[in-house]
């Protein structure tokens, strides 16, 4: 074979290889999008002092056994959607988590700091609330299903959800070995058969982030008899929430 060619296929290889690179040291710049503390959020808020970071928990308390707990998404401040769970509950306590690096809480996100500070959330907050609905938004689906497998969850409610965060990011970036770069992977599908509570999916008809086809696959792992999928049409991604069904859908009414 030519040098010529030979050097061609050594440079193409080491630029695919830096891509590589790049690619797995900023990935979870791809993931997360923290916001910061909203200066016209006046909630309570509950203080978690977990490993390596303090966690803040924006809340809405009400008297009574009965609570919400709340995980948003990648780029969303939680503290704008109290507003909308206190219309859908309005009978039972509120808890948003903001997620590390997000709402002021400390620390950096990954799945591993998620997950462990949701579980924390759920042990404290069942202390006084036996009774808990867990929501998950986006990103936060995979955070929620993933509760809901390990703790006595009341009800599960799945906005615009995912079957894998993997799987995903490999369909956005086909040329490069994503399974073996992601470190943050949300299988949720994994998580989706230990789920004993019932359980509501909230899709969006044009959802432009999520494809239909990923939820769906979720919805199939999740047990048949507990699992209903509900198509809010006309709406996205992003804008689901404006749907007049939509706190309906989240109260769980058909």
């Amino acid at each position: 074979m030519p040098r010529t060619i030979l050097t061609v296929l050594a440079i193409a290889a080491l630029i695919y290889i830096a891509l590589c690179l790049m690619l797995f040291l900023a990935q979870r710049i791809f993931i997360y999008y923290p916001q910061p503390k909203s200066a016209a959020d006046n909630s309570p808020t509950l203080t978690l002092n977990v490993e390596g970071a303090r966690v803040l928990v924006g809340t809405r308390p009400h008297p009574g056994p009965d609570a919400v707990i709340y995980f948003g998404g990648n780029a969303e401040d939680v503290s704008y959607s109290l507003p909308i769970l206190a219309d859908a509950f309005p009978e039972r306590s509120l808890f948003a988590l903001n997620y590390r690096g997000y709402g002021g809480s400390t620390g950096k996100a990954s799945e591993t700091a998620l997950i462990a500070d949701a579980l924390v959330l759920f042990d404290r907050v069942r202390i006084d609330h036996p009774h808990i609905v867990v929501i998950g938004r986006s990103l936060g689906s995979g955070v929620a299903i993933h509760v809901a497998s390990e703790r006595p969850v009341e009800r599960l409610v799945l906005v615009t959800p995912y079957d894998s965060l993997l799987k995903l990011a490999a369909g956005q970036f086909r040329y490069f070995p994503i399974r073996w770069l992601l470190l943050d992977k949300f299988e949720s599908w994994r998580y989706a058969p230990k789920v004993s509570a019932p359980t509501r999916l909230i899709a969006a008809q044009n959802d432009e982030v999520i494809p239909a086809a990923s939820t769906e696959a979720l919805y199939e792992h999740l047990p048949e008899s507990l699992a209903t999928l509900t198509v809010i049409r006309g709406v996205g991604h992003n804008s689901i929430s404006e749907s007049p069904e939509y706190i309906p859908a989240l109260r769980g009414a058909p």
